[in-house]
């Protein structure tokens, strides 16, 4: 006998709000404006030092700042979020604005301004316009995957899409910056590049936001903003109270920040300039992997994704990152270990054999957890609609990233900081500088020994949390059943 294929729906007993494919896909395509100017502005240290000539101390300071602004920003678009209400949407208007902003304060700080005798208040203050943009499209475009579905095997799937386009666009970005702009202009950073690489990053952003505005038309109307009965306009104090409540929340606060504070310091360019232009003495060995690791690392993508589905966000986050560990582990004792780290850029020898696969399997670790990361997310927005009655998706978002990025705005400084202690003080590092012991030990300590402090901090963080896949299928009952009875106190009200 044939056995009937039973849905997610009927299985737990909610009817589940489901997304369609093209719309989770040009949901995606946001990474053609995320992932590229995140690409971008890791090489802000190049625009400061070259277009406006900031000592590389000074650099790291400007930066911090700015990131504490940034995530003042963060915090504040939730009070913005929740009084645009017009005729064309809420996100779609949002999305747009903030993409002028941000394109406006990257073309000042890359090109109209650089390298025009300008001071660092000039610089300064482009950082800050790029970052009002940046917030505006970054943060309402994190609220879009709730909104899209509830539902627990497609919210990890939603996030295979997103990690899928956020490791393609930067691979396909660092391919045009690294091998054909670079080259085009000498085969170093310099002006001529900076104002390349800006141009091209900003039409790539316009292209994205408006294929994330086409895909999040359907669900980008007032009745989807509402929470259960409750319509209270937002105040301050609501963060806070969202803040000491929602114990999710807080274990995920203290995880992502830990981990963003040295994924910041180790994708700073100065570092990975560091290991692959002065360690490895290859430096286009890290666009030869991006290539390379592509389809590994989706598949991993995938793999996180269905065990998400299945085990729920949280088993997904804590167990890949047990593997990032161990992993980061392995490729530290490998550096270590090898007498002649040059011998990795050698083509088919077996250092890089080993390089590539262990590069394969920390990276594909670190897509499990960014996966499962993804829809977590999406459901500590809907435990906060069933704690407290109201979907205000900005605030948690919001509040999350202002501290997570007060946390994390000293990975810049640390990254800069670190590099001026081994003799960077007036310059950075560039490709084919001479490999020291100090060189040496710095980049590893940032690459690898960071990180794994940080996912340490993440399983720590992660075990007193109790949303787990099956507190989350009461979360969805919850809710239905308050709609529900708010729907009949209003039928109630209106007779």
């Amino acid at each position: 006998m044939k056995r009937e294929k039973i849905s997610q729906s009927e299985l737990d007993g909610v009817q589940y709000r489901r997304a369609k494919l093209w719309q989770i896909i040009l949901y995606a395509c946001s990474a053609l404006s995320n992932m590229a100017v995140y690409i971008l502005i890791q090489q802000s240290s190049y625009a400061a030092s070259i277009g406006f000539g900031i000592s590389t101390t000074i650099i790291g300071v400007i930066l911090m700042g700015t990131r504490l602004f940034d995530a003042f920003t963060d915090s504040m678009l939730a009070f913005v979020y929740d009084r645009v209400n017009t005729k064309f949407g809420k996100i779609r208007v949002l999305l747009i604005a903030g993409y002028i902003i941000e394109s406006f304060g990257i073309l000042a700080m890359f090109d109209i301004f650089a390298s025009k005798g300008l001071s660092v208040m000039t610089f300064s203050m482009s950082y800050v316009v790029y970052i009002i943009g940046y917030t505006l499209v970054n943060m309402t475009g994190q609220t879009i995957p709730a909104l899209m579905s509830n539902d627990p095997k497609q919210r990890p799937q939603i996030g295979v899409w997103v990690t899928a386009m956020n490791y393609v666009v930067p691979m396909a970005l660092s391919i045009v910056l690294n091998t054909v702009i670079l080259k085009r202009v000498g085969g170093e950073y310099n002006q001529a590049y900076l104002t390349m690489a800006s141009r091209l990053v900003v039409a790539m952003s316009g292209i994205g936001v408006l294929l994330t505005c086409i895909g999040v038309s359907e669900y980008d109307k007032p009745e989807n903003f509402e929470g259960i009965g409750k319509h209270e306009k937002l105040e301050l104090k609501d963060m806070v109270e969202v803040l000491k409540h929602n114990q999710p929340l807080q274990s995920y606060i203290a995880a992502q920040a830990s981990d963003k504070l040295a994924q910041v310091a180790m994708s700073q360019s100065i570092i990975t300039t560091m290991l692959y232009g002065i360690v490895i003495g290859n430096m286009g060995l890290a666009t030869i992997l991006s290539v390379a690791g592509m389809f590994p690392s989706i598949i991993f993508a995938i793999v996180g994704a269905r065990y998400a589905g299945k085990h729920g966000s949280k088993k997904g986050i804590v167990n890949w990152t047990w593997a990032c560990i161990g992993a980061a582990v392995l490729m530290a004792a490998f550096f270590i270990l090898l007498p002649d780290p040059t011998q990795i850029a050698k083509l088919g020898s077996i250092p890089m054999i080993l390089y590539v696969l262990l590069t394969f399997v920390l990276n594909g670790a670190k897509m499990g957890v960014t996966t499962s990361s993804t829809s977590f997310m999406s459901d500590i927005i809907d435990y906060e609609l069933d704690r407290s009655g109201r979907y205000i998706p900005a605030v948690v978002t919001g509040t999350y990233s202002l501290i997570d990025k007060i946390i994390s705005s000293f990975g810049t400084v640390m990254a800069t900081g670190c590099v001026a202690l081994i003799g960077y003080t007036q310059t950075v590092p560039q490709p084919g500088d001479e490999l020291t012991s100090g060189v040496f030990w710095m980049t590893m300590g940032l690459m690898y020994a960071l990180p794994i402090i940080g996912w340490v901090v993440t399983l720590i963080a992660m075990k007193p949390c109790k949303l787990d896949k099956e507190e989350m299928v009461e979360v969805q009952k919850r809710i239905a059943a308050k709609k529900e009875a708010a729907l009949a106190a209003e039928a109630a009200k209106e007779v």
